[in-house]
């Protein structure tokens, strides 16, 4: 399935082998602890290039869905997108983070502040490693350091998403752990802001990769250029975000050479058509190949409950607002202020019958509506607990029936097809067309942030690309076999914006942030992108205590959990982890302070 991501994991193989018959040719007293790779075994080439693809290997977490590349606790269910799902008891750190009563010792954020210091740790192992490595090349040396230095900016921006108030680690600090008395506070206790340390690295990165590599899943220059408008987006630099964006979309390509380009809505998500022209920079699942669990283990958890693909578990099931919010007008355009009102997109005579944007179908499984090849979607047997469940079933996570064992693992913890091999976004075109959007808006023009939109609605408005009643789905290519009797499983309806539609900033500001709702739904940017357009306005909680209001009466998480409040703030940002702020602070300094309101 992954054959490039087999190569890449050969020289930590290799390596790993080569420490075990060295061992075995020494005393008992000589041998190298159980697993360890000395430093003589990794100064050099193999070696360092297996310490590289060990710090790429975290972003896709380890053996906790808290540190979940997909963010789909911490980005989609802390919002007003999805509910937990499965049942109260299951998963129950993920409660209060849904209902933002956030615990200092809640083990989903543990999870993950260490696999992101840890990848960090190996970033900056490669990069102590490089200069005892002889037998590399000055392009090697040029390449390999690009690439941790992205690495480490990468794990840092995730940090910075989540905790806002984290200690930047480089290569010069060799603490155990990788964080440990790294202070996040100056000497007068104030705040360190690491901004500046995370565009260095993005920086470096984009200034030395190359465009191209033989082996796609790695980062390419262009993906470092996106991060890096990225991280200036998130501080609100749009004047220096606008032209790398602009780079990006004139000349960007993928590492394997596609220039980027707008592909088939779901075949995103469809792990057959994985590192398309779309991908900018993706976590490289992989199963069935002998590399462990390189799967989606972070995103196990969902699949619909009970008979469905997966087999387990009924978490992260999309929330009824959001399947509001594809509700368009007769034109095909969004409600924006009222799609949350009147009837509901739910099953049943008495739901709402007006016209729907068609990415609603791809977005979540509607009872009645096809699901990929498993038939239509039978309801309230794929929801684990409907009191609070809600009516949808995930779907960007899940592989299709005829993919089961091509694409799925047999090896892992509840069933055979539990884990799967389909890539998990963690950046695509689309995403960088809509951040470039709002630079448009902001210091550019609003005719050409209303084009970038275009382009994603025109996509999603192709009926080539839409669900379909009585007509067979491709797992090939994500798309379904229609024939003259075909039938769009929805009233789709959807259309671009007429010239001139953006004619002010806060008409375009409107759009372009619902048209990410839309596009992104499911991906975990949510959360951190109403946290962006707050700035300390209020927004955030405005939005999000009253989709709780609303919700309450509905069956959801709000129906049992009333009393939820998002405190303006305070809950923007989620806590540090008490036990890493004692173990900072254990040696009787402070140098690691708790975020503000914990």
């Amino acid at each position: 399935m992954k054959k490039y991501k087999k190569l890449i994991l050969v020289p930590f193989a290799c390596a790993l082998v080569f420490v075990i018959a060295l061992a075995c040719k020494k005393s008992f007293l000589d041998r190298l602890p159980m697993g360890s790779l000395s430093e003589n075994v990794l100064a050099n080439k193999t070696g360092v290039e297996g310490l590289l693809i060990g710090a790429y290997q975290r972003i896709g977490g380890s053996a906790n869905w808290g540190s979940a590349p997909s963010n789909w606790v911490f980005g989609s269910v802390a919002a007003d997108e999805a509910y937990k799902g499965s049942t109260p008891s299951d998963q129950p750190d993920v409660n209060p983070i849904e209902a933002w009563a956030y615990n200092t010792n809640n083990g989903y954020f543990n999870e993950k502040w260490v696999n992101n210091y840890n990848g960090i740790g190996r970033a900056n192992e490669v990069l102590r490693m490089i200069p005892k490595a002889t037998d590399l090349t000055a392009d090697e040396v040029k390449r390999i350091t690009a690439e941790a230095r992205f690495l480490r900016g990468w794990y840092h921006f995730e940090l910075k998403k989540v905790f806002n108030n984290v200690p930047f680690v480089d290569e010069n600090i060799t603490v155990t752990n990788g964080n440990t008395n790294v202070p996040n506070i100056d000497a007068s206790g104030n705040y360190v802001d690491i901004w500046p340390q995370i565009e260095a690295d993005f920086q470096a990165a984009a200034d030395n990769l190359p465009a191209t590599h033989p082996q796609v899943g790695r980062v390419n220059k262009w993906a470092a250029t996106a991060y890096l408008a990225k991280a200036y987006l998130f501080q609100d630099k749009f004047a220096q975000a606008k032209p790398l964006f602009d780079q990006v979309i004139t000349n960007g390509t993928t590492t394997g050479g596609q220039k980027y380009a707008l592909v088939n809505y779901f075949s995103n998500f469809n792990p057959a058509q994985d590192n398309s022209a779309e991908s900018v920079f993706a976590y490289q699942a992989s199963v069935n190949d002998g590399s462990g669990t390189n799967g989606n283990y972070g995103d196990n958890l969902n699949y619909p409950n009970s008979g469905g693909p997966g087999g387990c578990c009924g978490f992260f099931n999309p929330s009824i607002t959001m399947a509001n919010a594809y509700k368009t007008n007769a034109t095909g355009l969004p409600l924006f202020d009222t799609y949350n009102t009147g009837a509901s997109v739910r099953p049943g005579a008495t739901g709402y019958t007006g016209p729907l944007d068609p990415r609603i179908d791809h977005v979540m499984g509607r009872p009645g509506i096809p699901y990929l090849d498993y038939g239509p979607h039978p309801g309230e047997a794929w929801i684990r607990d409907p009191s609070t469940n809600g009516y949808f079933s995930v779907k960007k996570s899940v592989y299709a029936k005829s993919q089961e064992s091509l694409v799925s693992t047999e090896t892992s913890f509840w069933g055979p097809t539990q884990m799967d091999a389909g890539n998990v976004n963690l950046m695509r075109f689309a995403d960088v067309l809509l951040m470039a959007a709002e630079a448009e808006v902001e210091v550019g023009s609003l005719s050409k942030a209303q084009d970038y939109v275009n382009m994603i609605r025109e996509r999603a408005a192709r009926p080539s690309g839409w669900v379909y009643l009585n007509a067979e789905y491709d797992a090939a290519t994500a798309m379904y076999k229609t024939t003259a009797a075909s039938t769009p499983a929805g009233n789709y309806v959807i259309s671009t914006y007429p010239p001139n539609y953006f004619s002010t900033k806060e008409i375009a500001r409107k759009a372009v942030m619902f048209e990410r709702w839309l596009e992104l739904s499911q991906e975990g940017h949510r959360f951190f992108d109403l946290r962006r357009w707050d700035n300390g306005s209020g927004s955030m909680a405005n939005i999000l205590n009253a989709y709780k209001a609303v919700e309450e009466n509905r069956p959801g998480f709000f129906s049992i959990n009333k009393e939820a409040t998002f405190e303006k703030g305070k809950d923007e940002f989620y806590p540090l982890p008490q036990s890493q702020v004692d173990q900072a602070n254990s040696y009787g300094t402070v140098v690691m302070k708790q975020n503000p309101g914990y």
